[in-house]
């Protein structure tokens, strides 16, 4: 069905369009100068040395693994509650998944208290996922990681300029992932980056993204080099210029669009307060994020509970979701299950609401009152 109040809406207008019809005018579409100003500008706006554009925040993934040096034998620890492809990332090198639990219905991200009894002689490195951009417990981790010599890697994808004492997330770790897929606050149809500090990651991570190469097609059609050696086996993980340009649009958008989710969530807060039915996330967070996603969480409730509260809100023409399934319980990470009692209640109980800079104050109204009389 349309839906009258869908779950995201894209922020494109003419400015999306004359970019894409400027690369399409300069015939070069592939990776070439756009995408060297989209890391440029991205790099910047992160206030981190090094930002390599790429297919897709999966592909970040995978190379942060490669750069960390994960491979057979290895544990990473990693949450259940994310996209299943920040799991997925480790069976790409053959290592192991250790699922952690969330801290409890009031922050939906790692509990790093629980960390410290989960590693091992095998423990190479931990992965965080900044729910809806809302940051983890960085100061620990990173402190945890220092005392037991763990590389971290931030999947950021959730919070791009989301900041966690003074330090935009994703550049906290070793290195930081982002999405820029339909959906994200950044939006070019398809596209991620992986931004770090460490010049030698930077270099083998440019590497691997393009089979290994030591020239980009667009190098050698220019005619600044005429030959390439491949140093290693790499793949073909390069972002395109048209999604470039795209990015480079969105980046100017941003913090105008942040700006206005913040204030999205100030009406949200203010028409669910008091309610004693549902449990919202990070409340009291004060500081700066993103505001990817906006979730309630029912209260005393069960999987079958939620649906039907979804299936009213879906009846008003209200689209939601679920972020996420537990990856834990997936048929492929039968192998890996632990219980994770505060994942598994969240996964079941909570439920994803629109969220998005163009949302009216009349629209989270309505949301709001629908979704109030849908509670048991």
């Amino acid at each position: 069905m349309a839906y009258s109040i869908p779950l995201f809406d894209l922020n494109y207008d003419e400015a999306e369009e004359q970019a894409v019809q400027a690369v399409l005018r300069d015939r070069w579409i592939s990776t070439g100068t756009r995408t060297v100003a989209f890391e440029e500008r991205f790099a910047a706006m992160l206030g981190t040395r090094h930002a390599i554009a790429v297919t897709n925040c999966t592909c970040a993934l995978h190379m942060a693994m490669l750069l960390a040096g994960v491979g057979p034998g290895d544990e990473v620890l990693v949450p259940s509650l994310t996209f299943v492809a920040t799991v997925n990332a480790v069976r790409y090198v053959g290592a192991t998944p250790v699922f952690c639990d969330i801290v409890g219905c009031e922050d939906l991200t790692l509990d790093a208290t629980a960390l410290p009894a989960l590693i091992t002689s095998r423990t190479k490195a931990i992965v965080v996922m900044h729910y809806g951009g809302f940051p983890c417990d960085m100061e620990r981790i990173m402190e945890l990681a220092r005392r037991h010599g763990l590389i971290v890697i931030e999947d950021a994808c959730h919070g791009p300029l989301s900041e966690y004492q003074g330090r935009r997330l994703g550049t906290i770790g070793a290195m930081g992932c982002f999405s820029f897929f339909a959906n994200k606050s950044i939006s070019t149809a398809e596209g991620g980056m992986l931004v770090t500090d460490n010049d030698e990651y930077a270099r083998r991570a440019r590497l691997l993204r393009s089979h290994g190469m030591t020239t980009l097609s667009f190098e050698r059609a220019k005619g600044h080099a005429t030959e390439y050696d491949v140093l290693e086996i790499g793949y073909n993980y390069r972002l395109d210029d048209v999604r470039a340009a795209l990015g480079l649009v969105q980046l100017e958008k941003l913090p105008r669009d942040l700006a206005v989710r913040a204030e999205v969530r100030v009406w949200y807060l203010a028409a669910l307060d008091g309610d004693e039915r549902l449990t919202i996330p990070f409340r009291s967070w004060t500081g700066f994020v993103s505001n990817y996603i906006f979730i309630v969480v029912l209260r005393a409730a069960t999987a079958a509970v939620r649906d039907k509260v979804r299936a009213a809100l879906h009846e008003r023409g209200i689209q939601t979701s679920v972020h996420f399934p537990a990856a834990h319980r997936f048929g492929a990470y039968a192998p890996f299950r632990r219980p994770l009692p505060h994942t598994e209640y969240v996964a079941d109980a909570l439920i994803t609401l629109p969220m998005y800079a163009a949302l009216t104050r009349t629209q989270v109204g309505l949301i709001t009152d629908t979704l109030r009389s849908a509670l048991p």
